[in-house]
Parts: structure tokens; sequence; C-alpha cells
């Protein structure tokens, strides 16, 4: 439909408003606060000359990359308690750290990092979809930004990143496809789908599933395509932010 607005005016194609501000967080190696719209992500890098007790039990060479991810309590219209206060991490968490250290470690080459770990964390401090997405994008950013200080400070003597990443959703609603839900849309949205690729156009992830609901090839093939488009465009704001 070529008059098809979504709630927010927006076209199909178009993602919200991005924005990257950098060295948000001054403890860390690197950081940055990355806006999906109304949705805010602070994502920072920090680096431990130490690895895991189980590469060290295995005999494994290089480095590693970790995340963590978590929702603050005042990031949702109703207060999220905090992993702490539940005494466990949920496993909404536990799948998306695990997806943004995936997404990470597949354009890195760990064995430039021998010895050390990169920690990345990714705090929400506002909720509004696609919180998964914008902390992938933001975290590759704030990583990056951590290799460019440590190896200004000759703590590292090549870059380990060979490519970079980021990611976006894309879904169905109410028919049509679109490009970076909002909360709103990925409520109503009756086919969820995230998209991770690298600035090269190579696919990391494509996580897609029905909401009690069956979608066709032509438009799962739509949603990569969509995912595409909003993959360059991502890719192009975060080179902007890293030559700042």
């Amino acid at each position: 439909m070529l008059d098809f607005l979504r709630p927010d005016g927006r076209k199909h194609e178009e993602l919200r408003p991005i924005e990257i501000e950098t060295g948000i967080a001054p403890n860390a190696t690197g950081s940055v606060l990355i806006k999906f719209g109304k949705t805010q992500v602070i994502c920072s890098a920090t680096i431990e000359n130490k690895l895991p007790r189980w590469m060290h039990a295995q005999g494994l060479k290089g480095g590693w990359l970790t995340a963590e991810y978590s929702m603050l309590p005042y990031s949702t219209l109703e207060r999220k308690d905090r992993d702490s206060t539940r005494g466990k991490v949920d496993g909404r968490s536990i799948e998306i750290q695990r997806l943004i250290g995936r997404s990470l470690r597949a354009v890195l080459d760990l064995g430039k990092m021998e010895g050390k770990t990169l920690w990345v964390d990714c705090d929400v401090l506002q909720a509004d979809g696609g919180t998964r997405t914008a902390s992938i994008t933001g975290a590759y950013v704030a990583a990056k930004l951590a290799v460019q200080r440590l190896m200004g400070d000759n703590v590292l003597s090549a870059d380990p990143f060979n490519d970079s990443v980021a990611a976006v959703s894309t879904g169905v609603f109410f028919d049509e496809e679109v490009l970076d839900l909002n909360y709103h849309e990925d409520k109503e949205a009756s086919v969820d789908a995230n998209i991770v690729m690298t600035g090269s156009g190579k696919f990391i992830e494509v996580q897609s599933s029905g909401e009690e609901a069956t979608y066709s090839e032509k438009q799962l093939q739509r949603l990569i395509e969509l995912g595409k488009i909003g993959i360059k465009k991502l890719t192009e704001i975060q080179n902007k932010a890293l030559s700042v």
C-alpha cells in the first residue's frame, strides 16, 4: 500500500531517528549512548588482562569477548525488578547477552587479543522496542572505540576487528512488512524478525518467528531485504560516530 503509514508516520523501510553519543561512561575503555527512537541503551567496553577459567582449563590461546545485558528498573512503564532482587538473571536477558556476544565475536579475531577479555555491558535506560538490536549496534561501536584506544596505548598491536556488525528488527504489522519496530508495532506484529549483519553485507544471525501466525517465503524475503536496507544505514551511522 503506497499510502500506508505507521503509527509514528514512518514509511515501510524507514528507521527511527538513530543517535550515537560517544564517551558516555568515562571509566570504560570505550562507551556510547545509542538511541533508536525512544529506545536508549548505554553500551560500554572494558578490557581485562585475564581469561575465563574455562579457557585456561582447555588450554586455549588468544582472547575472549563476553557481553552482559540488563534493563534498568525505570526503563519500562512499570518498574522492573533488578536481577539482584530476584536472585537470578531472567531467561530473556541471558538470551540477549549471548546474542550480543555471538554477534561481536563473529567479526573479531580473538587470536589478536592474547590473554585479554573484552567485557561489553549493555544497560537499557529506556525501552520502546528493539533493545537487543540497539544493544548490538551500540556494543560494536563501544568495543571498536575501546580497541582504538588500546592500540593507541600500545596495549594491542593490531585491530582484532575484521568487519563491523549491526542489527535491526523487521516484522509484519497489519499485513505490512516494516523496518525497525517500536514497542507498539512489536506488540501488534504477527511476525517478528531480528537481522544481524556485518558491514560488508554478510549475515551473522536471522531470528524470525510468527506470533500465533504463519508467514510466506515471500514475506520472509521482504523482511530480510528490509533488514539489509537498515543495516546499511546503521553501518554509515556507526562509521560516522567512530570518525568523530
